[in-house]
């Protein structure tokens, strides 16, 4: 297995630091509001790297943080507490503003098919985690208190940039958007660890710890949760590009110094998904959630099968044209899947080819897209029987996840319209094109759209 490890910046062979076991950490959504499609194309491509590495044979122990604190409205260690803000505009309280975005979450997190992580842990459950770091880190020498806030020292560390190869001065006050002056820091790259003293107007989570009442920064949270659940060692640990910096550097400088030694071998990031104006956002306006999208007709695995047909290191532009054209190729993949007979016994050679090939696509940096290829290989192979076939697309939708032996569920109505489509093709066959027309327009506007296909007409119910 190979992908591209952010830390050495080049495809390499993954090793675990423990034969046959894989622990993974995943970066989680801040529960301050919709996680929209662009974080889920995110947690999908995370999702293929767990299950092949399942399908690979790796016990894998995978853990996600819920981030329900201290994850400020940019990531200069300024503005306000997003759970905060956003509870005071809706009214609620921050843990139930947090309950209810995180049911949210996991309803779009299921309906692309993703797999839970054994471990999901909110960030408010290891507040003496943090506790207990922090005062290690400051009994290292590597965290100082300063205006009743706890930082990092990032002078202390030699590698501090090794995620990103950045220079010092690159991030220079006026050089990244969003840095600003902080007095009390000693340097400018030095980022808190603990808050006692920033933006507390109506803060409703605080906690007494040996620096004064207050809150943990966001970064140390994620240190906390994976060394609390996955020890001082990890294998993997992932997340959106945008994460890299500074999130993710923060988390090896205060890891590594907290534990004494490397602490992930791995790092695996995931490219944006675009819309026409640029990087999804939850600051443009409304959200676009996969809820949405099943709202407005689609299919959520239509989702999920056209990001699965672009590389995790490669933006993606979403529009609902693509989305169309994503949603037909995958409903007429399951078409043709359907019509399999299962008839005919193991194929041993056939079934051990067509895996291999499925299993080198995976482990070539992931090339998903190569891997359904396979499948429409394996299809219009007359040679393999289809109880071999059958086998085959069972163990790839381990890891694709798209459902494509489950059946459609039919419309109550579906003798009915299937009828109509029979009498359609009749009168297509027979000319008759104002009468194919008309049966058309008429299941469409009862919410029935017919979809012409090679193999056939098949219709989606609109809204379901």
């Amino acid at each position: 297995m190979k992908f591209y490890n952010t830390l050495t910046k080049k495809v390499e062979e993954f090793i675990p630091r423990k034969e046959g076991e894989v622990i993974f950490y995943t970066c989680g959504p801040t529960v301050y509001h919709d996680q929209h499609i662009g974080n889920m194309r995110n947690y999908i491509n995370h999702d293929v790297l767990d299950k092949t590495l399942r399908l690979l044979g790796y016990k894998v122990t995978r853990i996600m943080n819920i981030t329900d604190v201290g994850h400020l409205t940019d990531d200069s260690d300024y503005g306000d507490d997003k759970m905060v803000k956003t509870a005071q505009k809706e009214n609620k309280s921050v843990m139930d503003l947090a309950t209810y975005y995180t049911e949210r979450f996991f309803i779009d997190f299921d309906l692309v098919n993703n797999k839970v992580p054994e471990i999901v842990s909110p960030a408010t459950s290891h507040i003496d985690t943090y506790i207990k770091m922090i005062t290690t880190l400051i009994e290292k020498g590597y965290a100082y208190l300063a205006g009743g806030n706890v930082y990092f020292d990032t002078s202390k560390l030699t590698d501090y940039y090794q995620l990103t190869n950045h220079k010092e001065n690159e991030l220079l006050i006026g050089a990244r958007e969003g840095v600003e002056k902080d007095s009390n820091k000693k340097n400018q790259a030095d980022f808190v660890l603990w808050f006692t003293k920033s933006k507390f107007d109506k803060q409703e989570l605080k906690w007494e710890s040996p620096w004064g009442t207050g809150y943990p920064g966001w970064h140390i949270e994620c240190s906390g949760i994976c060394i609390n659940h996955g020890g001082e060692y990890i294998d993997i640990h992932g997340g959106g590009v945008d994460n890299i910096f500074p999130h993710h550097t923060n988390e090896i400088a205060q890891s590594e110094a907290y534990v004494g030694h490397k602490w992930c071998n791995y790092w695996f990031h995931n490219e944006h998904l675009l819309d026409e104006t640029g990087k999804m956002s939850k600051s443009k306006g409304a959200t676009l959630t996969v809820s949405l999208l099943k709202e407005k007709g689609y299919h959520p695995l239509a989702f999920r099968y056209m990001c699965l047909n672009s590389h995790y290191r490669s933006q993606l532009v979403f529009s609902f044209t693509s989305l169309n054209s994503a949603e037909q190729a995958y409903k007429k993949l399951k078409n043709k899947i359907s019509l399999i007979k299962n008839e005919g016994d193991l194929d041993e050679a056939s079934f051990n080819f067509y895996i291999g090939k499925f299993i080198n696509s995976l482990e070539d940096d992931l090339n998903v897209a190569n891997a359904i290829t396979v499948i429409y290989d394996l299809l219009k192979n007359d040679m393999v029987n289809g109880f071999t076939k059958l086998e085959l697309i069972n163990d790839f939708d381990k890891v694709l996840s798209l459902d494509l032996l489950k059946k459609a569920e039919l419309s109550k109505n579906h003798d009915n319209i299937m009828a109509l489509i029979k009498s359609r093709d009749k009168a297509k066959n027979n000319k008759d094109f104002e009468l194919a027309d008309s049966i058309r327009n008429d299941l469409l506007e009862k919410g029935i759209l017919l979809i012409d296909t090679k193999e056939g007409t098949i219709y989606k119910e609109v809204g379901k």
